[in-house]
């Protein structure tokens, strides 16, 4: 698995999470927020909207070979959060699943909503 894999399982699950009817958005987490200060920093002109990936965090577990995708959203309140991040979960994980490098046999994807906030 390549970095480039990675993030192409990011971005399709950033598109899968705000296809969900009641997200609002998606919001980096303190890593990435870390890395696009030290990137402005080092570049004086800059892009201060996040990608919508930088909601979402991939990595594949060493040990057991299973992924775990995290989603940071914020919700609307048109639909209950719980709801709307049940929607999530099923979401990403039917888009991802199909994504993971398979070793014979499917590989396990987790996915963690965490709602960060609401509008």
């Amino acid at each position: 698995m390549t970095p480039r894999d990675t993030a192409g399982i990011e971005r399709a699950a950033a598109g899968a999470a705000l296809a969900v009817p009641g997200v609002a958005g998606l919001q980096p987490g303190l890593r990435h927020s870390l890395a696009v200060a030290a990137t402005r920093v080092r570049r004086a002109a800059g892009s201060t909207t996040p990608s919508p990936e930088a909601g979402i965090r991939a990595e594949r577990t060493p040990r057991t070979g299973a992924w775990v995708v995290e989603v940071r959203c914020v919700v609307n309140g048109n639909r209950r959060a719980l709801d709307t991040a049940r929607d999530v979960q099923e979401r990403v994980r039917s888009t991802v699943e199909p994504l993971v490098p398979h070793s014979g046999i499917p590989e396990p994807v987790t996915v963690v909503v965490i709602v960060t906030g609401m509008e």
